[in-house]
């Protein structure tokens, strides 16, 4: 029988192709990979190539945000600085006191507090409770004591005299009243006054006098019952640019603005006695302001579109022919009704951790960050951040002892009053 020659090289051809085949594949996905180096996790991976590592190494080298930097020119600069990522709740490592760190925090109050302030003795704070009506002074350990049997209902606004013995109580009708809580006596004050501010001393007040129309507006200064009315300067229909402000040093009290370009405004100062006070410029608008402890500088927070429109820090002197020197950025994004002053160049302020674009003209609706307490030493300009305080509060306002041991602040979270340990 004759070999069929032909099938037996078709059979060999489709043999060595099965063989190839099969050995493409092989060689394609199922070889192991072998390493390019060994795998000893004390090898630096850079050692040889001199150049910068590639994506995904070195990813165990910490990072330092840019804190005072050009760049990111956008988002928020708060977020860049020294914030950690979150913690597992019951992980959290708590200290007693404040170290930089997750802080404890401490509830003084059950129900809801309203514009707190230190009290006359430098450690405890004075509140207005707004379900009962009563003003209290709590101590750092919770202690409360009343400070009249005066019950004041829907209290709008407080103004406190800086010896914390008078306060101008405002309500939603317009009505006025100054109550000396040291001797539980009150005046009422005419309804077309308003925006109040106390001289230094306690005895008198600066305010707006509100005719009904814009000739009969004025800023006026009397008596702390009332009495002795003067006229100062003529309001007319620029009354929104005002600002009624008494410093600490007696020499200034009011402020008011006008705009200077886009971005950017004068800040006028008004004494007493029709002095010519020097001007200074702010870099934006949405001007807050908050005097030292001794009335010769001026912390304040505006924004504007080199900001994103969120509220920026800037410090600057106040005082007679140092009006407007030093001025300074603090860099840090925050309203300056979240900071007070410890002592004329300490400041503690408690920053968003995050601000939306647009935070400074929309503040009611974009102030719901959880916040961080930071130091600044206008000494140095340096800032740090201290402190954490535990459940993420939004803190509205923050109070400061004398001995700065402790710091209270009230929560917008709750509205109740918390205080934290210093040292």
């Amino acid at each position: 029988m004759s070999l069929n020659w032909k099938r037996i090289v078709l059979l060999a051809l489709f043999i060595a192709f099965v063989i190839v085949i099969g050995y493409l594949l092989y060689f394609l996905f199922l070889e192991p990979s072998v390493p390019s180096q060994p795998t000893n996790a004390n090898t630096n991976i850079n050692t040889n190539t001199g150049g910068l590592p590639s994506t995904g190494t070195n990813v165990n080298i910490p990072t330092a945000g840019n804190i005072n930097g050009g760049l990111p020119s956008t988002g928020n600069i708060n977020s860049n600085i020294d914030i950690p990522g979150p913690i597992p709740p019951g992980t959290q490592t708590v200290s007693e006191v404040a170290n930089g760190g997750v802080t404890k925090t401490t509830a003084l109050t059950t129900g809801q507090t309203y514009q707190p302030a230190l009290a006359s003795d430098g450690s405890s704070v004075v509140y207005y409770d707004t379900n009962s009506g009563l003003f209290y002074r709590i101590n750092p350990n919770g202690q409360t004591s009343a400070l009249s049997d005066e019950i004041f209902f829907q209290v709008e606004n407080i103004t406190w005299s800086s010896d914390m013995n008078k306060a101008v109580l405002e309500y939603p009708d317009g009505s006025n009243i100054v109550y000396d809580f040291s001797t539980n006596q009150q005046v009422t004050l005419p309804q077309h006054w308003q925006d109040f501010s106390f001289s230094p001393n306690g005895q008198n007040l600066v305010f707006k006098s509100m005719g009904s129309s814009a000739e009969s507006r004025w800023l006026a200064v009397a008596s702390a019952d009332g009495s002795r009315a003067q006229k100062i300067e003529h309001l007319g229909d620029k009354d929104s640019t005002v600002i009624s402000s008494w410093s600490p040093n007696n020499q200034i009290i009011a402020m008011f603005r006008e705009d200077k370009d886009f971005d950017r405004q004068n800040l006028y100062f008004v004494g007493l006695n029709g002095e010519n006070f020097k001007s200074t410029i702010v870099e934006g608008r949405g001007f807050e302001g908050q005097w030292s402890t001794n009335g010769d500088k001026l912390l304040y927070s505006v924004y504007s579109s080199q900001t994103d429109y969120k509220p920026t820090l800037w410090i600057v002197d106040a005082q007679g022919n140092q009006i407007g020197q030093a001025r300074s950025n603090l860099k840090l994004e925050t309203w300056t009704d979240k900071c007070t002053f410890a002592n004329n160049t300490t400041i503690y302020c408690a920053v968003p951790r995050s601000l939306e674009t647009g935070a400074g003209i929309y503040k009611q609706d974009y102030d719901n960050s959880p916040t961080d307490i930071y130091k600044i030493d206008l000494t140095t300009g340096f800032s740090s951040k201290i402190a954490t305080p535990q459940s993420n509060h939004n803190i509205e306002s923050l109070i400061v002892t004398d001995n700065e041991t402790y710091l209270y602040f009230q929560s917008k979270t709750d509205g109740k009053l918390y205080n934290i340990k210093l040292k």
